[in-house]
Parts: C-alpha cells; sequence; structure tokens
C-alpha cells in the first residue's frame, strides 16, 4: 500500500475502534431514528443490509419498512461488481453470504431507490469509507445514473464520525447519515 491506501488503512483502523466501542456501550439496536427517516419514503423499494460483527443494526426498522413496501439485502455476486438486492422480510429463509452477511435463500431481485448504507466512518460533508471493496461505491453509482434521485442513507453510531476522510473521486457521498443520536443531512 502506499499514499491514500495508506492513510485510509489507517483511518479504518481508529473508525473500527471507535465502532467497537459504540457497539460495546450502547448495543446493537439504535434504529429509531431510523425507522423514522424511512416512514416518509413508505412504499419506495429500499435496500437494507444484514448486520455483522459491530455493524448498528437497521433490521428493526427494514422489519417496519417491509410492511409498506419491498425490501432487500445486498448480495455479492462477484468481486469488483456492483451489489444486487434480493428481497427480505422478518423470518425469510437465509443462508451465509460472502464475508459473513446472511442473504435470502432465493433470489427475488429489486431495485431500490432508498439504500441503507453500511459504514466504517463518516464526516459531515457526506464522505463515507466502506470496507475497501467498493461494493456500495460501484452500487451508487449505477443507480444514480438510471435515476438521480437514488437516496443513500448511511446509518452509524455517532461515534463513527471522523474529521477530513481521505476520499477518492470514485467514493459515492451520502445523502444523510443516520444514527442513535438523530440525523445529519448535507
Amino acid at each position: 500500500m502506499t499514499g491514500i491506501d495508506d492513510i485510509k488503512a489507517e483511518a479504518r483502523r481508529a473508525a473500527f475502534d471507535r465502532r467497537k466501542a459504540a457497539h460495546a456501550a450502547l448495543g446493537a439496536d439504535r434504529s429509531e431514528h431510523l425507522a423514522q427517516v424511512l416512514a416518509r419514503h413508505r412504499g419506495r423499494p429500499l435496500a437494507g443490509y444484514m448486520p455483522i460483527r459491530t455493524e448498528i443494526s437497521p433490521l428493526s426498522a427494514m422489519a417496519k419498512a417491509s410492511r409498506h413496501g419491498p425490501v432487500g439485502v445486498p448480495v455479492i455476486e462477484c468481486p469488483g461488481l456492483p451489489l444486487r438486492f434480493s428481497r427480505w422480510w422478518p423470518g425469510c429463509a437465509l443462508r451465509e453470504g460472502p464475508f459473513g452477511a446472511q442473504v435470502p435463500v432465493v433470489d427475488d431481485w429489486i431495485v431500490p431507490e432508498v439504500v441503507i448504507v453500511p459504514l466504517v466512518a463518516f464526516d459531515r460533508a457526506g464522505g463515507r469509507l466502506g470496507y475497501g471493496g467498493g461494493f456500495y461505491d460501484r452500487t451508487l453509482e449505477q443507480l444514480r445514473a438510471t435515476r438521480p434521485e437514488t437516496l443513500a442513507i448511511g446509518f452509524a453510531y455517532s461515534a463513527q464520525e471522523a474529521d477530513n476522510l481521505p476520499l477518492e473521486p470514485t467514493d459515492q457521498p451520502l445523502d444523510m447519515v443516520v444514527t442513535e443520536a438523530g440525523v445529519v443531512t448535507f
């Protein structure tokens, strides 16, 4: 690694430590504010995610949203490709997907208009630092190319906020970030 890769790796390490501490102190299910934001988008196809490790969990908010419209979760089909989203509902049959995230046993693809984006760190300008695979950057770029009003909502603990994230031109911005403490819009 050199240059920006080294800087991103260090920023990720620091953010993972902050996220781990917040997860231990607050617990995973802190989705009250997220549910309120999603209520304004009822009926629109939504993509959430199945939390892994110390990620904040959107599952309660996703369950509420699934009563009003389709909800999908990301499926990694191949490194280097955008994500696809398979329909999810509370209690649906799941299997382990790449990186340990659960995915539906039967794929029923949806195209989301609202995407809840997991992250490692975020800043007050809508910047997001992810795991480094570029999956959400490619996905948001593709979705916004065909539907510019696609809404990207970062979901994180407030402790994951950082200053001066090392971003690149390919990093897709968030439209807002929801934390256990409230909503940050850009």
